[in-house]
């Protein structure tokens, strides 16, 4: 008797919702990493570190975060979710203790950017994939939305909370508190990250209007790698995350330099609010839209949104903290739309077997992007004190994103068996 029709009826208890919720806390604290914005201006303003210096331990942590995602996304696939989660609340917390207790330019540099961005690596490589796993294709993009919306939301509640930190305790104890915080958390609620078993077929199972068929079966890692979609997709994520991630490190400095705005934590938080809402709106209009239109529109907006950003000079109408907060909702809420479309159109290319480690490999475009847009914004503001000529330039390569919108379709078959050693295979090509 085949398992599937019981397990998607009566006889496996559906946990969809738990997971979910379990995913949303876990990136909600994760999602620490977007506090750097508070933090970086506190050291720069306290310890005299240039702005490159400033952007070196947030970028090291970007990218650092998108590599691990490959491991830990296999790690996951193999080993189950709690186990991938429980290692990244272990390595957040001692990232951020470490970095607390030197204190110095390379304590940061391995604290908060080897460490605690392996941590957020393998928490979030173990969040989204159980979930989705629990609920029919038309909804995948809905919930893989839902669950990474907690990594932006995050600095609702991170950013006012580190600002209060930073002038009560200094920056060595805020980050001592946070990293004993978050390594509880993200190993507690690792524990109620279950995935169904092997054969379960969600009830409701039908595809949306306009989401990508599922595909018709499952790809190994190498044999994603040789489709010519899994390149167009990493260069428009690695686009699109690191427009956005340029403005997050930077938010609070850029309102202060630029429009003379000393409520940093004010924008952060708008900015906060925008990605995460924007996550689940996003996710949720690419199963009606399609996963390729829903980009276009975002690219397109981000491209003007960095536009009238860069026209926020003291004195302007911009220059508000209400504009400047509106203005900041809608660039988180645009970055946000990755880092929801993404997992969802890997879900839908290339299937749900392999999904951890595939998507572990598609997302180490959010790290180089993140990577290369914070290092250049750094040298941009060294060599020319504005802000300005980076947001032209995250502009441009956003517009050259959209157009590849315009060539990414659903790759053919690959005819030969998927590999279940495919991770060995690719690193011997």
């Amino acid at each position: 008797m085949s398992e599937v029709g019981p397990q998607r009826d009566a006889s496996v208890k559906n946990l969809g919702w738990q997971v979910t919720l379990a995913g949303l806390g876990i990136n909600l604290a994760l999602g620490i990493l977007y506090t750097w914005s508070v933090v970086s201006k506190a050291i720069t303003k306290e310890w005299q570190w240039t702005e490159t210096q400033s952007a070196w331990p947030y970028s090291i942590a970007c990218l650092t975060f998108s590599f691990l995602m490959v491991p830990a996304g296999r790690l996951q696939d193999r080993m189950g979710p709690r186990l991938a989660a429980s290692i990244g609340g272990l390595l957040v917390g001692a990232g951020m203790i470490l970095a607390s207790l030197t204190g110095t330019y390379w304590g940061y540099i391995l604290g908060f950017g080897v460490l605690a961005g392996a941590g957020i690596g393998f928490g979030y490589a173990a969040a989204t994939p159980p979930a989705v796993k629990w609920f029919p294709a038309a909804k995948t993009g809905m919930i893989a939305g839902i669950v990474v919306s907690g990594f932006g939301l995050a600095s609702v509640y991170a950013a006012p909370l580190a600002n209060w930190l930073l002038a009560v305790v200094g920056i060595g104890n805020t980050m001592l508190i946070l990293g004993i915080a978050f390594l509880i958390v993200v190993v507690g609620l690792a524990q109620l990250l279950v995935p169904p078993p092997k054969g379960y077929v969600p009830a409701g199972t039908s595809a949306g209007k306009a989401a990508a068929s599922p595909p018709k079966r499952d790809y190994a890692p190498s044999e994603m790698c040789r489709t010519a979609q899994f390149y167009l997709l990493w260069f428009m994520y690695a686009c699109g995350a690191g427009a956005g991630l340029m403005i997050i490190s930077k938010l609070a400095k850029i309102g202060e330099q630029q429009a003379g705005i000393t409520l940093g934590f004010v924008l952060v938080a708008a900015l906060a609010v925008g990605n995460g809402a924007g996550r689940i709106a996003a996710g949720s209009l690419s199963d009606v839209l399609g996963r390729q239109t829903t980009m276009l529109i975002c690219f397109l907006s981000q491209a003007v949104l960095m536009i009238v950003l860069s026209q926020a000079q003291k004195g302007t109408a911009l220059a508000t903290v209400p504009a400047l907060a509106i203005v900041s909702a809608l660039i988180g809420a645009n970055y946000g739309a990755n880092l929801a479309l993404f997992p969802s159109i890997t879900k839908d290319y290339y299937g749900l077997k392999n999904f951890g480690v595939n998507y572990g490999l598609v997302f180490t475009a959010w790290g180089v992007g993140g990577f290369l847009f914070a290092l250049l914004q750094g040298y941009l503001y060294d060599a020319y004190k504005t802000f300005a000529y980076s947001c032209y330039a995250a502009a441009g390569f956003l517009v050259l994103a959209a157009v590849m919108t315009f060539t990414v379709k659903p790759p053919r078959a690959v005819h030969e068996p998927a590999a279940e050693e495919a991770l060995p295979e690719l690193s011997k090509a």
